[in-house]
């Protein structure tokens, strides 16, 4: 080998292990740094040269430098990263809701029961006003209790609307940035030579923007890749970037929805479509939990201020006057699509407070034009069904009143209980004003030979006539199942006929043909021919706690949720204790199933992380083994080019001889 192709092949040497002692140098500093792919020298033999002895070696080439990437691995690690955000989002947002349903005494229930028991004085001591104010002050408190968590709803509205904003800011912050990155590669793609820390970068905003919302990429032949979200919405095509915005509720400007900013407007992004990152769990915690939540909250406080205000109107204050309402709340709230383009105005009010639903609905017009009947479907994404104005109110216990014509796009949305909660208030400051008094009361005849005495009698729905009164109750014959026969003669002569067993009321049994809206209870057991007589009781409106006493079974009463069966019939219902202990059960289990979610998919991500990094990372023992081996070389590069010079040195001294 001449002394020229032996410095030759020094040089060449020397250049490609100082390259790949760079190269193991830049993956050494970057070990740490997240989102870098380890980097390698891809080293070629250049073609022989040719001499009378043979062909000689030129060395080695510097082909490219290249990096350990693996797309499948990529992808999977920022969807698994995009699950994982969404999911422990949505846990951190459940959290706090349920921070809104304590239990013990801090909760609604016992507050509930708290102004229930305080009438237990009252049934006492009718009169007494110390045990009257009492009852007021646990109402306040009561109302107090449903305004904070209402309010405290309120306010995790409002920060969801907040850490929305902030997200599509970073978003779309991310976009631009993808969007540059990828003029970069596309202008560097010609150089036949990939630029690595550029497409490390790209991919890195790639995952940085799928903790927001998950994405997927499509890469294109000059080396971008697109970017989309939602089911195919281009978010980023080559170097332009589109944009997100956070847009108001069209019927509610305290909630938001996802926009996309395209070309010939803005688009809508449904939550369905979105699938993962910490932008999805906040509209879904939005729409599904947090209306929910306030829904149950309302149908609590809805069924207990009008069945209170119910019985407060059946009794008799200490005026002799009919009850006024105790407590107060808003009407359901009605909201108008900003679409909307006909006159239409829609109202409602809560005819049954047993029976109103916590659900929202979207009412729009009937397609048939029928008067009074509408297309109503459970909001967000319910199948809407066509009913009447009766129907509706025999279903949901509300009724609708609409002015006006609708058009055939225009939607309404009805939240029945929604406002109810923040709404909730004592409307009652006079302690005299609490209608502790029954309307009517109960004598035993002095003539009576049975046992039996009044245990309570009070009006327990409208159908009581006061003007009917006085009235009798008279006794007949024992049946064989120890039954006793009745009958209720008013006082205009209309006389009504049941039957009574021990536990029984009288005057309250539909089931039985006899509904006089009175509920008359007995202790012992009457005789035939026994008589109980009926009377007004203004003139005892002081002593009377007949009133009370109804007050006082409210407490085991189901009237919370009540529906309307397929056969016609009401279910059951719940009690205010059953129906927040219901509540605290729905809200704590979807917090351990978000816990649950969050664990599983944090573990998940962390593991896909890892088997990408185990590919793409830097392995230190492994860099520092490459960097001997290296180092090694170029020594052995510099020993040949200090051979070759020593023989060139020679030759030159032969020369000079």
């Amino acid at each position: 080998m001449s002394t020229s192709a032996l410095l030759s092949l020094g040089v060449r040497a020397m250049f490609a292990n100082q390259a790949a002692l760079q190269t193991i140098g830049q993956n050494i500093a970057n070990a740490n740094v997240a989102g870098y792919s380890r980097q390698e020298v891809v080293l070629t033999t250049p073609e022989g040269q040719f001499t009378g002895a043979g062909y000689f070696g030129k060395g080695v080439n510097v082909q490219t430098v290249t990096r350990s990437h693996n797309e499948f691995l990529t992808r999977e690690a920022a969807a698994a990263k995009s699950q994982a955000f969404m999911d422990n989002t949505m846990q951190a947002q459940l959290a706090q809701l349920e921070n809104i349903f304590p239990t013990g005494s801090d909760g609604i229930g016992q507050a509930s029961n708290d102004f229930l028991n305080a009438l237990v004085d009252v049934a006492s001591r009718p009169s007494d006003p110390s045990a009257r104010q009492v009852v007021l002050g646990k109402a306040q408190e009561l109302a107090s209790r449903f305004q904070s968590a209402g309010q405290q709803l309120a306010d995790l509205q409002a920060g969801v609307v907040s850490d929305m904003k902030a997200d599509v800011k970073t978003v779309n912050e991310l976009a631009k940035q993808i969007a540059a990155a990828n003029d970069q590669i596309a202008r560097a793609n010609g150089t036949s030579h990939s630029p690595n820390d550029l497409l490390d970068k790209r991919d890195q905003l790639v995952s940085q923007l799928s903790q927001y919302v998950q994405v997927s990429t499509v890469a294109s032949s000059d080396g971008t890749v697109g970017v989309f979200i939602g089911g195919g919405q281009r978010l980023v095509l080559g170097g332009q970037a589109q944009e997100l915005q956070v847009t108001p509720d069209p019927y509610d400007n305290s909630r938001a929805q996802l926009s996309i900013t395209e070309a010939n407007g803005t688009r809508v992004l449904d939550d369905s479509t979105l699938t993962g990152g910490s932008l999805t769990a906040l509209l879904r915690y939005q729409n599904t939990h947090l209306q929910d939540a306030r829904n149950l909250l309302g149908q609590m406080a809805t069924a207990i201020a009008t069945r209170v205000n119910e019985q407060q109107s059946l009794g008799v204050d200490l005026k002799s006057a009919a009850g006024g309402p105790l407590f107060s709340i808003a009407d359901p709230t009605v909201l108008p699509a900003v679409t909307n383009k006909g006159d239409a105005k829609l109202s409602a009010t809560i005819t049954n407070g047993e029976m109103v639903p916590a659900l929202s609905f979207v009412i729009s017009a009937d397609p048939t034009g029928t008067p009074d009947s509408y297309q109503i479907a459970v909001r967000p994404d319910g199948t809407a069904t066509t009913m009447n104005k009766d129907q509706i109110e025999k279903a949901y216990g509300i009724s609708l009143t609409m002015t006006g014509t609708m058009q055939a796009n225009d939607r309404f949305v009805l939240e029945p209980v929604a406002a109810a909660a923040t709404s909730f208030k004592r409307a009652m400051d006079d302690p005299s004003g609490l209608a502790a008094a029954a309307p009517v009361v109960g004598t035993v005849d002095v003539n009576n030979k049975g046992t039996a005495t009044v245990d309570s009698l009070y009006a327990v729905n409208s159908k009581f006539d006061k003007t009917l009164q006085p009235a009798t109750v008279q006794f007949g014959t024992v049946n064989a199942d120890q039954s006793i026969n009745y009958t209720i003669t008013l006082s205009d002569n209309t006389s009504y006929t049941g039957t009574w067993k021990a536990g029984q009321a009288i005057g309250n049994d539909p089931a039985g043909g006899v509904d006089l809206g009175f509920e008359l209870r007995l202790n012992g057991v009457p005789r035939e021919g026994d008589k109980i007589n009926l009377q007004k009781s203004d003139a005892v409106v002081s002593t009377n706690n007949g009133n009370a006493k109804a007050f006082l079974k409210l407490q085991s009463e189901t009237f919370v949720g009540k529906q309307l069966q397929a056969d016609g019939t009401m279910s059951r219902g719940q009690t205010v204790t059953e129906a927040y202990a219901a509540a605290i059960a729905d809200v704590g289990s979807r917090v351990q199933g978000a816990e649950y979610l969050a664990s599983v998919s944090t573990t998940v991500a962390s593991q896909a992380e890892a088997t990408r990094s185990g590919q793409a990372g830097v392995n230190l023992d492994e860099e520092a083994a490459r960097l001997m081996q290296f180092q090694q070389g170029y020594q052995a590069a510099a020993k040949v080019l200090q051979t070759a010079q020593t023989i060139f040195d020679q030759l030159l001294s032969i020369v000079q001889r």
